[in-house]
């Protein structure tokens, strides 16, 4: 699936979350990997960029998204 695909598919099935909270878990988690966290995926995470691996990741409900929550105004 392509990357645009899955950031779709994140989006959807997480109603509550924005483009931009979504850049900052795959920021998070990228960081992460490239400071040597294991990939939860069976993907050498040599063959592939970090934020893709994120983003695979994020869709596949391998790592979870918290700590975002809605500001009633």
């Amino acid at each position: 699936m392509k990357i645009e695909q899955l950031t779709a598919k994140i989006l959807t099935e997480n109603p509550n979350m924005d483009n931009y909270q979504l850049a900052i878990a795959v920021s998070k988690r990228t960081d992460e990997l490239l400071n040597g966290a294991q990939s939860k995926l069976n993907i050498d995470p040599k063959s592939i960029k970090a934020a893709d691996l994120a983003i695979m990741e994020i869709a596949q409900g391998l790592v979870r998204v918290q700590g975002f929550v809605d500001i009633e105004k």
